[in-house]
């Protein structure tokens, strides 16, 4: 059976967080506020959590959920590199609704599903969410709703999506922003918006400077043909088939609007 903490109280809180963390160290799964939307989340170190994150939501392998953080030490632990830009947009927007995608430090024995060999990574500008995780480490968490519905901006609506399937139930009450967090990929040379969300676009490239975009694939394709010469049946050639680029593969986690805290 479920437990349900009013964090408003400080007594509440603090056995909350004590239930909180013990349920983690289990592997049972808990939901707990964050600056952008409530998310529901699980130690990022025992698989079989992070299944059980996955079938609460309904979704499968493919859409592997992020890591929340409650140090920038402890995500610099999680990656390979931070690249050319990482640090500069840890300096400026952690702690903070900037979620960054590196490739996956290679020694960590963990399963988030299948990532790519990539990890995306946040530390939420939420004092309650930082202690937490602070105490857990790692957690793999993921907007506290079932996929294809609206991300839970309160706790009661976190709990009726997710029912028994969560063992303990933080309430800070309503989340701070009703936008999931923008997500850049840093796994490239140059850094690519994955998904617009609560810290806006101009933002990061007043950061980065170049910031790649879908956007930016569809200027690379002619906006028009050329005009051709008028040919008999006969003699015309065969057209060249105009489609896009195939893009790069794309690190594997969801980029739903409506998902990922």
């Amino acid at each position: 059976m479920s437990r349900r903490y009013d964090c408003s109280e400080p007594m509440e809180r603090t056995r909350g967080i004590a239930e909180s963390v013990s349920a983690v160290r289990r592997g049972e799964l808990i939901v707990l506020p964050t600056d952008t939307v409530y998310g529901v989340g699980a130690d990022a170190f025992t698989p079989p959590a992070v299944n059980a994150l996955l079938e609460a939501k309904g979704r499968g392998r493919e859409m592997p959920p992020p890591v929340l953080v409650g140090s920038v030490r402890a995500a610099t632990a999680l990656i390979e590199d931070l690249g050319t830009y990482g640090q500069d947009l840890i300096d400026e927007f952690w702690p903070g609704a900037l979620t960054l995608v590196c490739r996956a430090n290679q020694n960590l024995l963990w399963d988030l599903g299948e990532t790519k060999g990539t990890v995306a990574v946040r530390m939420p500008m939420h004092e309650l969410a930082v202690e937490l995780l602070k105490e857990t480490g790692p957690l793999a968490v993921s907007s506290a709703n079932a996929t294809g519905k609206p991300a839970a901006r309160t706790i009661d609506e976190a709990e009726e999506m997710l029912g028994d399937a969560v063992s303990v139930y933080l309430d800070a009450g309503p989340s701070g922003h009703a936008e999931a967090s923008t997500i850049v990929d840093l796994t490239g040379s140059i850094p690519r918006l994955l998904r617009a969300g609560a810290i806006p676009e101009d933002k990061i490239r007043s950061v980065v400077g170049v910031l790649l975009t879908d956007e930016d694939e569809d200027e690379d394709l002619p906006t028009e043909e050329p005009e051709k010469p008028s040919l008999t049946k006969d003699e015309e050639p065969e057209k060249p088939s105009l489609t896009k680029d195939e893009p790069a593969e794309e690190p594997g986690f969801s980029l739903r609007k409506d998902d990922n805290a």
